[in-house]
């Protein structure tokens, strides 16, 4: 989950192009079986985005975060990313 900092418009304009280029990423990194990424629509709640990303096993996690089309996606929240929470866990 991401929370982001910045007037209203710049949270949802920086998220809408993060979530775009995160679905796009299926088709870049083998590794990457699916991706879910969903937008708060609450203004009540803290976090602005949540991800779910699919790999085969914990080791293709560090794959996936290592992949340049993964680091090019997550620089488009770099300059406005307030806070992260992550969880890593097998099915």
């Amino acid at each position: 989950m991401f929370q982001l900092q910045g007037s209203d418009e710049v949270r949802h304009e920086t998220a809408l192009r993060f979530k775009q280029a995160l679905e796009a990423l299926p088709s870049q990194i083998d590794v990457l079986q699916s991706i879910e990424v969903g937008l708060n629509e609450n203004p009540s709640e803290d976090w602005d985005i949540v991800l779910t990303a699919i790999v085969p096993t914990m080791d293709d996690v560090a794959i996936y975060a290592k992949h340049p089309a993964h680091v090019a996606a997550a620089a488009i929240i770099k300059d406005v990313k307030r806070m992260r929470a992550c969880v890593d866990y097998n099915c």
